[in-house]
């Protein structure tokens, strides 16, 4: 079976690399996993902040007020609660 993963290897200064080894140890979790991880949350987050920021250029370009946001997510979570039951 072929692998899925791909080795990389980089540098940490001391004190991070020390911390990591702090965390996996307390965590019982290799150094793969935990970097695996943080990088998962790095992406989403970076994900999220880019969604945020095509989101307040789509209200600025339709002159969307907070209100309208507001109301529109209000909306949209009745929608999905209704089509849930």
């Amino acid at each position: 079976m072929p692998r899925t993963t791909t080795t990389i290897t980089f540098s940490l200064p001391r004190e991070m690399a020390d911390w990591v080894e702090e965390v996996v140890k307390r965590e019982g979790c290799s150094r793969s996993a935990l970097l695996r991880e943080a990088l998962y949350r790095y992406k989403e987050e970076n994900e999220w902040q880019q969604l945020l920021r095509y989101g307040e250029q789509r209200t600025r370009e339709q002159k969307i007020s907070s209100e309208d946001v507001s109301r529109l997510v209000e909306e949209y979570r009745a929608e999905i609660g209704s089509s849930r039951e």
